[in-house]
This record gives C-alpha cells, structure tokens and sequence, in this order.
C-alpha cells in the first residue's frame, strides 16, 4: 500500500491532517501543474521576447543616430579612473599611519596588503631560542 493511500485512508478514518514517516509534509505534497508551469514559462518567454525587441529598437536608434549614444567604453575608464583614485588615496592612508607609527613608536613598519584591511603591519624580529 502506498503513502498516499495510507494517508487518505487515514485522513477518513480519523480526521488526521497529517501522518508521520520520518519525513515532512512538504515532500510528500504534489508540485505544481503542468498547466500552471506551462503558463509560467509561457509568460516568461513573452516577457523576453518584448525586452529583446526593445533593446533591438533601442539599438537601431542608436545606430540611426551615432552622436546621441553614449560610447561602451565610457563605464570601463569611469571604474578604472575610480579605482585609481582608490589606490592613491588607500597609499596616501599607508603613507600617513606609517610615518605616524614610525614617530610615535620604537618598533618598525611596512605598509603592505592585509587580509584584514590593516594599512600598516608590524615588523616582529626572530628571536633565537635559547
């Protein structure tokens, strides 16, 4: 006898909402009908279609007319110029914690990438063991 009516045996003969063979209810509920993801893909499918024609027009607009487009190259040297002035300002960052350090401090640092966003790392000298 399978799960299934087991259950609906049981469901007549108690009232039972649930049984429990180890696993939980939602496995044992029936997915979604083919209908309805038919639909669903259906619907998805239109919705792309729409938006490649879209971009198709927005495109040949774009070709009809050159001066009105923004060139693709722009956003990559925006990004670039952008992480540029990231690095310079993270080494201008480096630059003041180290000569901080190096005034305030006996020790010695260097200023080199951390996993954990340090600016500056200590220099620790090896001791030999005695």
């Amino acid at each position: 006898m399978s799960r299934a009516s087991v259950k609906k045996a049981a469901q007549r003969a108690g009232g039972l909402e649930s049984l429990e063979f180890g696993c939980s209810t939602e496995m044992t509920t029936n997915p979604p009908a083919p209908d309805f993801q038919n639909k669903n893909r259906a619907a998805i499918l239109a919705e792309l279609k729409q938006e490649k024609k879209k971009l198709i027009m927005q495109n040949q607009s774009a070709m009809n007319n050159p001066g009105a487009s923004i060139p693709l190259s722009r956003p990559a040297f925006a990004k670039d110029f952008r992480d540029h002035a990231e690095q310079q300002h993270i080494a201008a960052q480096q630059k003041a914690a180290l000569q901080h350090a190096h005034a305030h401090s006996s020790g010695y640092f260097i200023t080199q990438d951390s996993a954990f966003g340090n600016l500056i790392l200590p220099v620790l000298p090896r001791l030999d063991p005695e």
